[in-house]
């Protein structure tokens, strides 16, 4: 029966529209969309309602470590010792490649470093050579000098054309961005190493800053001495 009656062709059921004197307010609400968003408001409700009983219920003396440990960070509670560590690039540059790859990649940009400072160094440099004149009177000295005075100026007053000028400032600021890039890369390589090394095999603990002579940011950890065989 029941396939006879699917067999047999009805009128499409159809929503009611919204009215013409309330079309600026948008669609109208379907009866599909109060259900989701009657779950949504009592799903909102049954959370709030537990964690005001677990706040009435809960224990004044009560304490653990993650109390002093850990802050908000865009409404997250993160340790206090990763908020902030890394940024999503190098935590992603961390996940998805090795150390060798980052040691390459700073070594080249390091080569890349000394090109630049060459070409830009020879560029700043003035010319030092040197040209010993003999005159034969005081007259014929004043001349020379003359001369070469007049040469300097002019030619310290041709204006250098903005193409190049542009190209300097360029090289200036890629040469900046490159430093840059080489010091996070050294950071992220020590890093990289230094989860290395306390992955291994070794008794080890962090050493306090009353045991250290110099006292630092980054830690220092200590292995325990073990008698190879």
């Amino acid at each position: 029966m029941s396939s006879l009656k699917n067999a047999v062709s009805r009128r499409p059921y159809k929503e009611r529209a919204q009215p013409q004197s309330r079309k600026k307010f948008g669609l109208l609400e379907k009866h599909k969309d109060y259900i989701e968003r009657a779950k949504a408001y009592h799903k909102k409700e049954d959370t709030l309602r537990i964690l005001k009983e677990k706040a009435a219920f809960r224990n004044p003396d009560e304490f653990y470590f993650k109390m002093i440990r850990t802050r908000t960070v865009d409404g997250v509670h993160k340790l206090e010792s990763q908020a902030n560590k890394y940024t999503a690039e190098q935590l992603m540059l961390m996940k998805t490649q090795d150390s060798g790859y980052i040691l390459q990649k700073m070594q080249s940009e390091k080569k890349k470093i000394e090109k630049l400072t060459a070409t830009l160094h020879s560029l700043d440099s003035q010319p030092s050579n040197k040209h010993l004149y003999f005159a034969e009177d005081r007259e014929e000295a004043n001349k020379i000098q003359s001369r070469f005075t007049n040469g300097r100026s002019a030619a310290s007053s041709e204006a250098v054309p903005d193409s190049i000028r542009r190209k300097t400032v360029a090289s200036y600021k890629e040469l900046e961005a490159r430093r840059s890039r080489v010091s996070e890369l050294e950071k992220l390589y020590m890093d990289m190493t230094l989860q290395q090394e306390l992955r291994k095999k070794g008794r080890k603990r962090k050493l306090g800053e009353d045991e250290l002579a110099n006292p630092t940011s980054k830690p220092i950890y200590k292995w325990r001495k073990e008698r190879k065989r």
